[in-house]
Formats: C-alpha cells, sequence, structure tokens
C-alpha cells in the first residue's frame, strides 16, 4: 500500500525540520513517530473512516499521513463549510469519528460517544460519532474523499485512492522542475489542490512544507484576506512556492505597487481555481512575481495543466501532465488518465476512465491548453469557489417576498444580486434584513454581499427572459452591467436602491 512515508525515507535525515508552523516545528524523526503514534490510535479504536475538521497547521499534516499509513478513508471537511453542508458530507459519508478541536463539532457533540485526546496534538480530541446511516457506498481503494466548495448546497463527494494522489503528486513535481522547494500554504488543507500540491509535492521531493494557521495568515472564511498579515506572513517565511487564487494573486500585485518587496526566493507561483486575467499574470510578472497558470479539477486528482519555467504560453493553463491525455471533444474539454475512483453513494459513476469536465476550451498548435469558460451556468469567484447561481437564487426566491433574484459573481471576489420585490412598499430594510437572514445559511463565498433593485419585474422585460420564464443571463448581465459595476465598486454589504 503506497504511503507518502514510505517514500521519503533517504530524503530526509531525522533531525531535519519537514514541517513547521508559528508554534512546533516537526522533523522527519518527529513527524514519522508521530504518525505512527497517531495511526496505531485509529487503529486500536477501530477507526475505518475518519472525517477532518481542523484549521491549517501541522497537526492537519501528522493526521492525513497517518490515515494513508493506517489504511483509513479521510474525509477532510472544509473550515468554510455552512453546517448545512457539513451535514450532508456526513449523511453522504458516513465515518467512525471526527478529529476537530474541543468546540467543532457542528452540532453533533450531543451525539459524540467517545472522546479521546491525541497524542502530542494541543487540544484535538478524536470524537466517535454513530453514523447517519448503516453505511455508504464507496468505491474500493478509497483513500480520500474530498468534498470541493460546492456549487450547490449539496456537493457531491469524489472518491480518491492513495496512490492516484500520490502519482499526481510525483508527475506535478517533476513537471515545476524545484529541488527541495519551500512551499508556503496559504489555502486551506481541505482544498485538494494544496493538500495535494502544497503538502504532497513539495515533501516528495525532499522540501520543507509551513503551515500557518489560516488566522496567522490573516484569512477568515473562505472569501477574506487582511492584506497586511498576509503578505507580513510570506516576507516572514520566505518561501520558494506558493498556490495562489487570482484574488490573492491580485492582492499581491497590488501590495507591491503599494511598496511591498516580493521576496527573492519566490521561485514559482501556481494561480487557478478560477479564470486569471491575462494582464493580470502579466503585472504579476512585472512585479517580480513568478505566475504560472493551470487548470484541474477534483475529479482528475487535481491539476490537469500547467505551465512551467521550462513551458509556457501566456494566456494559456499550460500542458497537461505526462501521466493525463486531454481532448477536445464537441468544444469540451475531456480528460482521460488518473480519474477519479468516482463519486460517494453513485455507483453509476465509478471505474469510469475518462472525465467529461463541462469546460469548453481547445488545445493549440503546440499542445498547451485554453480554457473559454463553462457548458452549463457556473460562476467560480476569484479565489476559486464553485458556485451554482440557481442554488443561492432559489434559497432567496423561496421567500415570499422576492419576484425576481438574480446572482452574480462569476471571476469576483463576491456574490451580488439584482431583484425585484413583489409588493411595491416593501422597504430596503426590509429586504436587507431578509437578505441578511437567508446569508447566514449559506457558506460565505455564497452569501449575497450587495444588492440593486431592478427598474421593474423582470416578467416586464421579454428579452430578458426565456418563453418558460427563466432569466437569461448574458443578456441580464449585458442590459444591467453598469448597475452590475456599482454594486462592486461600493463597500462590501452595503445595499442600494
Amino acid at each position: 500500500m503506497p504511503t507518502i512515508l514510505s517514500r521519503l525515507d533517504g530524503l530526509y535525515n531525522d533531525d531535519q525540520i519537514v514541517v513547521r508552523d508559528a508554534k512546533q516545528c516537526l522533523t522527519y524523526g518527529s513527524l514519522r513517530q508521530r504518525c505512527g503514534e497517531l495511526a496505531a490510535l485509529l487503529k486500536k479504536h477501530q477507526i475505518g473512516r475518519l472525517a477532518l475538521h481542523l484549521d491549517n497547521g501541522p497537526d492537519w499534516v501528522v493526521i492525513d499521513l497517518a490515515c494513508q499509513q493506517a489504511d483509513i478513508c479521510l474525509l477532510p471537511l472544509p473550515t468554510f463549510f455552512s453546517n448545512r453542508q457539513v451535514q450532508h458530507a456526513l449523511r453522504e459519508t458516513p465515518v467512525d469519528a471526527i478529529i476537530s478541536g474541543p468546540n467543532a463539532v457542528f452540532g453533533l457533540s450531543e451525539q459524540v460517544t467517545e472522546t479521546v485526546r491525541l497524542p502530542g496534538a494541543a487540544e484535538l480530541w478524536l470524537n466517535r460519532i454513530p453514523a447517519f446511516e448503516d453505511h455508504a457506498l464507496i468505491p474500493e481503494n478509497t483513500g480520500k474523499i474530498t468534498y470541493t466548495s460546492g456549487s450547490t448546497g449539496t456537493p457531491k463527494g469524489v472518491c480518491l485512492s492513495n496512490r492516484q494522489l500520490i502519482d499526481e503528486a510525483m508527475f506535478l513535481g517533476s513537471a515545476v522542475g524545484l529541488s527541495k522547494p519551500r512551499h508556503l500554504c496559504l489555502l486551506p488543507l481541505s482544498t485538494l489542490l494544496e493538500n495535494v500540491a502544497g503538502i504532497y509535492a513539495p515533501l516528495l521531493f525532499g522540501g520543507k512544507v509551513i503551515v500557518p494557521t489560516l488566522e496567522e495568515m490573516g484569512v477568515c472564511g473562505s472569501s477574506t484576506v487582511e492584506p497586511t498579515t498576509l503578505i507580513e506572513t510570506i516576507t516572514r517565511y520566505q518561501p520558494n512556492t506558493l498556490i495562489l487564487t487570482p484574488q490573492l494573486l491580485q492582492l499581491l500585485v497590488v501590495s507591491v505597487r503599494n511598496g511591498w518587496q516580493t521576496p527573492e526566493s519566490l521561485k514559482f507561483v501556481a494561480v487557478g481555481g478560477a479564470k486569471v486575467a491575462n494582464q493580470l499574470l502579466i503585472e504579476a510578472w512585472q512585479s517580480g512575481i513568478p505566475a504560472y497558470q493551470g487548470y484541474g479539477l477534483s475529479e482528475c486528482a487535481s491539476v490537469v495543466s500547467l505551465n512551467t519555467p521550462r513551458d509556457q504560453v501566456p494566456g494559456s493553463c499550460g500542458k497537461p501532465l505526462r501521466h493525463l491525455n486531454v481532448q477536445i471533444i464537441d468544444g469540451e474539454v475531456v480528460v482521460n488518465g488518473n480519474a477519479m475512483l468516482g463519486y460517494a453513494n453513485t455507483p453509476s459513476s465509478w471505474g469510469q476512465q475518462t472525465i467529461h469536465t463541462g469546460d469548453l476550451g481547445y488545445l493549440d498548435a503546440r499542445g498547451f491548453l485554453h480554457i473559454l469558460g463553462r457548458r452549463k451556468n457556473l460562476m467560480i469567484s476569484s479565489y476559486g469557489r464553485n458556485i451554482s447561481p440557481e442554488w443561492v437564487e432559489s434559497e432567496f426566491l423561496a421567500s415570499p417576498i422576492f419576484a425576481d433574484f438574480i446572482v452574480f459573481g462569476d471571476a469576483r471576489s463576491h456574490c451580488v444580486a439584482l431583484l425585484s420585490t413583489r409588493d411595491s412598499r416593501t422597504t430596503d430594510q426590509q429586504v436587507n434584513d431578509i437578505i441578511q437572514q437567508i446569508n447566514q445559511q449559506l457558506p460565505d463565498y455564497a452569501r449575497i454581499r450587495n444588492w440593486q433593485r431592478l427598474p421593474t419585474v423582470l416578467t416586464k422585460t421579454p428579452a430578458l427572459i426565456t418563453d418558460n420564464g427563466r432569466p437569461k443571463r448574458a443578456a441580464i448581465a449585458q442590459h444591467y452591467a453598469g448597475q452590475i459595476d456599482q454594486l462592486y465598486n461600493m463597500p462590501v454589504e452595503e445595499s442600494h436602491v
């Protein structure tokens, strides 16, 4: 059975630091020891499937690698998920226990039947809970089940084997071509990209992984960042590599404009998760940030293609990794090789060798992949969060107050809305109160930050709706482009009439 730890002997001395944050440093020897102790504890308690709800830090790395060692299926739960999404994940893929801090079991505390403190970890607990159901349908050899940001309130669990993840990390590290990289993790480790490219790949190539807490980096939730704190963190650790969303890259570029000196240590900055404007990449390079755009998805174990120092075409998403074959079929990007084992509880998806991505694109004459957009309605925020506008809209249209509710946010930092009310006497304060109430039921990346009333209900503008009454999104976005831009130019959560 392949594990990361089994491949590290000979790459490190026992006293060499391999994982650290501001409070603790783990040498290779201590990492191996802690993983072994935790693996033994999990086996003792007969844990077969484990959920992990935890902030970034060395403990996250230890738990991840220990589960590989003990052949335990790991279900990372993003800390930015709403309670509803967490409950959905646990219903879809019941677990034997959850590892979390003392107060982070999302209303499940009354169901905990046993609590065990983890060895060597401050304030971390193994909480055994009864499964939501008797069993879940999971493909054989599943080592990790990853739930993405969730374009809807019920995201799918992507099942992957440890061998797939290790192979992905090896091919990715080879493509980047850096030996012993010092990587600073800026994205949540529950994000598969940071998990594979930010932990596995650096370790497999003899590097060091720096995993500060999200709070230490000034990150709150999935789409709020305190720029000064993040910049200070990067300066403090002097990394060789980073993984950024377009929004974070924009933040770094603006910081350079404001006088920040890009660390000379930076050798490779991968950018992905959402559409990246070519002008932003140009500005990044002019600012001393070696930014390389890539493309990937969880169903393909993360990265599919990537520009590298040895081979790049600006504006493209790079060449496919060597173990993957990318084709364009009827305009759609189709990937063969290292496909997921399948979705949890969806046997019809198991064993497929080909992934139809839903993304439109083309391969140029040199084999570089270019992404043009999505086949279906899907917004991808500038923080890399997938959002189905229909999902968010349905949450608000369930309220009898709204006649129309159209959400925007593709390639933007947050969501905004154009709306109309059924009763013209409804006040702005009433509208705002309802929006804030419904926002609390949504994950932070899907909440409406600003809104504006439509001058009239959409049914009175036939050019903006289909024959069966659905909004024509592109037409609405074009017709109200000025109003939408205004919403993004005002302070967040300031409602306008």
